[in-house]
């Protein structure tokens, strides 16, 4: 639906209509199932706004996206942080698993950008995106190193790191989640069982004792 022109925003007001855009965007982007869909003029429409004002606050069409996908990584990391409890490590690492896979498929399309997409960043904007420490990343890289700490893991891995570790889990389960994101329309069995396989392997593949 394309929203009623509007007047040209007052000063102080370039915050709330940046606001409206990105919330246009992530819209369109939920509604539609497409990237390809999200486009400058599409998003002008929604807004009620002509393309210039959307070029004044985003220099393309890649950055726009590039922003929602910043708020997709702080909903993400929420996400994950609703999953964990006090239990074990391996049973945190568990969670995040499952939650990753199941983030995967409720907002494939905001997984897609953050996950499969491909952007110019430098490696200090991805330092600061994804391995802060309020990010979904800071959060496996603090359960891995409590799994290393809890003496559970396989020498050889415990040695290389939380890191190490973290990358090695997080390839496993982004394995499977772009594949049922990037080719919904295969004749998957049943997912559940798919990941609690992955996850249980996965998980039992790094133990120092895998029975």
């Amino acid at each position: 639906m394309t929203a009623p022109p509007r007047t040209r925003s007052r000063r102080g007001e370039g915050d709330r209509l940046r606001e409206e855009i990105l919330l246009a965007a992530e819209s369109l982007l939920i509604e539609t199932a497409s990237q390809d869909a999200v486009s400058i003029r599409a998003v002008a429409e929604a807004v009620g706004v002509t393309a210039p004002s959307i070029y004044r606050h985003f220099v393309d069409k890649d950055m726009l996206l590039l922003e929602v996908c910043r708020h997709s990584f702080a909903r993400f990391a929420d996400a994950l942080g609703e999953v964990l409890h006090d239990g074990p490590p391996e049973d945190r690492l568990d969670a995040l698993g499952r939650a990753y896979v199941r983030y995967a498929l409720d907002f494939p399309e905001h997984y897609r950008i953050m996950f499969m997409a491909r952007f110019e960043l430098s490696a200090q904007e991805y330092a600061e995106e994804m391995v802060s420490d309020e990010s979904s990343f800071g959060l496996l890289l603090r359960v891995t190193s409590e799994l290393i700490d809890s003496g559970r893991l396989r020498p050889e891995l415990a040695t290389r790191g939380p890191l190490h570790v973290g990358i090695l889990f997080w390839s496993t389960v982004h394995g499977l989640a772009s594949l049922l994101v990037a080719k919904p329309g295969l004749p998957w069995p049943d997912r559940d069982l798919l990941v609690d396989d992955l996850v249980t392997g996965a998980l039992r593949s790094f133990r120092a004792d895998p029975a």
